[in-house]
């Protein structure tokens, strides 16, 4: 009988210890509300919308992450991440099961991890995800650059190996490669200098990053390339006005990005020079100047303010002015409610038209066909619930 017990005892800690070893996490996150955006509707007229509005602060999604422990200090991790849209529930990032994040790897606890699969590049990582208006507030995707042309908020390369170390005493550093998966493309098919477009699937990425974040400071700077965006899969789409990846070849953009904590404000800047190269070899750079500071009023109550100004040259040129607004309530450690106000001027000519507003990537906008619009103002009010 003690040696029942004992077994028993033996058998149930071992279950424990191995339950202890190994976790698979379900988390998620759910942003709808209601926005107002003015000079919205493509075609003739100056018509304003009024719109339920998903992943505005922050994308809706939902996912699994796990690791393993394989002793010594490594681990095998996973991560499945699904974005979708909470207003007629389809599936986001061109309709991929698991759009937003798909990868598994090893990690080790004095090195870094080693990643292989659909992951964000360092644009997204460090300096998106620290030093900008659309990640430090509420005002979330209408506060990041026109259509993420920089890459800022939706970076996500397929096909990719990444690498990213541990904390140095504040100092990190990666490196990552996405494939093109192409026969005899290694670096994107077809090979420059030819006007020929490439096939579907052909698009190849690297991304290197470094972030020094040490008490109330923080600093990073990232570099990526996507060489044939538009034959991205899941589609990768970047449009400003006359800059379409259609026929790009090679979108390579940089940044550096900072913040300092004072009490209980923070303040921030970024810069980011982003260029595309077309198949014809013609070349346009979009350079983006952004400032920003938040206030915690309350644990619950937080207040920001952003100012970007962004500016496109190529044949001609175009400058946009934006000033963001946000306003963030905790109801719990879990759900938010905030409103944002957003207002865009915009001025320049571009090839056959003038320039026009757009908002961030979320807003509708006039298209190529129909007249410019010069300004473009959003406001919206919206919660946030995690889980």
């Amino acid at each position: 009988m003690k040696k029942t017990i004992v077994a028993t005892a033996v058998l149930g800690s071992f279950t424990l210890t191995a339950h202890a070893q190994s976790s698979v996490t379900l988390y998620g996150l759910i942003d709808a509300g209601i926005s107002y955006v003015s000079n919205a509707r493509a075609g003739t007229g100056h018509d304003s919308l009024v719109k339920y509005d998903d992943g505005v602060a922050s994308g809706s999604r939902w996912g699994l992450r796990g690791n393993e422990d394989l002793g010594g200090g490594l681990k095998a991790l996973f991560v499945l991440e699904n974005g979708f849209n909470s207003g007629n529930g389809t599936l986001g990032q061109g309709g991929a099961l698991f759009g937003r994040q798909a990868y598994v790897g090893l990690s080790k606890d004095t090195i870094g991890s080693l990643t292989f699969g659909r992951q964000y590049s360092f644009s997204t990582d460090y300096l998106g995800g620290s030093y900008s208006t659309g990640s430090q507030t509420a005002a979330g995707n209408y506060a990041y650059h026109i259509n993420d042309v920089d890459q800022l908020v939706s970076s996500r390369i397929n096909n990719a190996v990444k690498f990213n170390s541990v904390n140095f005493s504040g100092f990190t550093f990666g490196a990552l490669y996405g494939f093109s998966n192409q026969a005899g493309a290694f670096a994107g098919a077809p090979a420059a200098g030819t006007t020929a477009a490439p096939v579907a699937g052909s698009s190849r990425a690297y991304s290197f990053g470094v972030n020094y974040a040490n008490g109330p400071f923080g600093i990073g700077a990232a570099y990526t390339d996507i060489r044939y965006p538009s034959q991205a899969v899941p589609t990768f789409s970047t449009t400003i006005t006359n800059v379409s990846t259609g026929n790009v070849r090679d979108l390579r953009t940089f940044g550096v990005g900072s913040r300092y904590a004072i009490g209980p404000a923070t303040l921030w800047a970024l810069y980011t020079n982003t260029r595309f190269e077309t198949l014809t070899g013609a070349a346009t750079t979009f350079t983006a100047y952004e400032a920003g500071a938040k206030y915690t009023f309350t644990p619950a109550l937080t207040a920001g303010v952003g100012y970007t100004y962004m500016h496109l040259s190529n044949a001609n040129t175009g400058h946009w002015n934006q000033a963001d607004l946000s306003v963030d309530y905790a109801l719990s450690k879990r759900t938010d409610v905030y409103a944002l106000g957003i207002y865009q001027i915009a001025a320049g000519h571009n090839g056959t038209q003038d320039v026009q507003a757009q908002i961030g990537s979320s807003t509708s906008f006039f298209g190529p066909s129909g007249p410019g619009a010069d300004s473009q103002l959003a406001f919206r009010v919206g919660m946030r619930l995690r889980f």
